[in-house]
């Protein structure tokens, strides 16, 4: 196992009687690729740290080794793309494209209010046409809630994303455009239950907004970057660790997203998943740290593991797909 690191030099706090098991990747069915750091919004809770100065971006060279490995590895079925904002990335449209046309399964982790970017506003009809299941964040149905998080006036430009995708078939029940919500928590606590939340979403954005959708994530809040400085802002940083690691649910181990997805940077390093990439935990020593270097070791690689982990087990367990339980 690989030995959990005592992140800001601190020990983790004593009482909580939980260490973590050994984990090793299962098989990699999801590719998930961060398409630069760039974004149109500046979020509270972002653990990428993203925004409008960011400069990094993934190029179309590195996106196209990643394309080779998908030719070459038929069973990553499903590529997941993240930012920042990934439709800011000037080659978002050839990469979907392409992964589209290799047969692969395309999730777009969409901030909504990116579709009124200048030059983005096409976005909408190019991702109903390749058939990308959309993600999109929306921290809540209430407008104080979500401006609070993420920005004054996102609530309203989020609504109306929102109902341009369903104008086109997005979230319908009976079609194949697939809409699902993230929820964040504001502030330091877990996510409620994620299928009760799921139905007063539905009930609220229906009735009073004439919205629809398919499934809500309800995802927890990792202390890394942007949301850490905020709890340490707050003097609540090692109360929040306590209440995640205290959290634990040790039967959602073997659920967790590492063993079945591989993060890739945008500069094609390799990561067990997207938190370890903005924490710099690259991939076990001794594996192939880039894209370029891939090979099936990396299918049942050790899990590089630590103390923000705990977000991924507390209570009923956190992925990118939401819930674990």
């Amino acid at each position: 196992m690989t030995p959990i690191p005592m992140l800001n030099g601190s020990a983790p706090p004593a009482a909580t009687g939980h260490g973590f098991p050994p984990m090793r990747a299962r098989h990699i069915h999801t590719l998930q690729v961060n398409l630069g750091k760039l974004c149109n919004q500046t979020c509270h809770h972002c653990h990428v740290d993203a925004g409008p100065s960011r400069t990094e971006i993934m190029t179309r060279e590195t996106m196209d080794v990643v394309l080779d490995i998908l030719r070459r590895h038929p069973d990553m079925t499903t590529v997941d793309m993240t930012g920042g904002a990934p439709e800011m990335n000037p080659h978002f449209e050839y990469f979907v494209s392409a992964c589209r046309a290799l047969g692969r399964t395309v999730i777009d982790r969409c901030n909504l209010t990116v579709l009124f970017v200048k030059g983005k506003t096409h976005l909408p009809e190019f991702l109903a046409a390749h058939r990308v299941d959309i993600v999109a964040s929306l921290p809540c149905y209430l407008e104080e809630n979500v401006d609070q998080q993420r920005g004054k006036g996102v609530f309203t430009r989020s609504l109306a994303a929102l109902r341009q995708l369903n104008a086109l078939g997005y979230g319908a029940e009976d079609g194949d455009l697939m809409l699902n919500l993230v929820y964040n928590p504001v502030g330091a606590h877990l996510p409620p239950d994620q299928r009760e939340l799921e139905a007063a979403y539905k009930d609220e954005l229906l009735s009073r907004f004439g919205i629809r959708f398919n499934r809500l994530y309800s995802i927890t809040n990792m202390p890394i970057n942007r949301f850490l400085d905020d709890l340490r802002a707050q003097g609540r940083h090692e109360e929040y660790l306590n209440l995640l690691i205290t959290s634990f649910n040790p039967a959602l181990v073997e659920h967790v997203m590492c063993r079945t997805l591989l993060s890739v940077g945008w500069d094609g390093r390799l990561y067990d998943c997207d938190f370890n990439q903005m924490l710099d935990l690259p991939v076990e020593h001794g594996l192939p740290q880039t894209i370029a270097e891939f090979d099936n070791a990396l299918s049942a690689r050790p899990i590089v593991v630590g103390r923000h982990c705990y977000g991924c087990t507390a209570g009923a367990g956190s992925s990118c797909g939401g819930s674990l339980s």
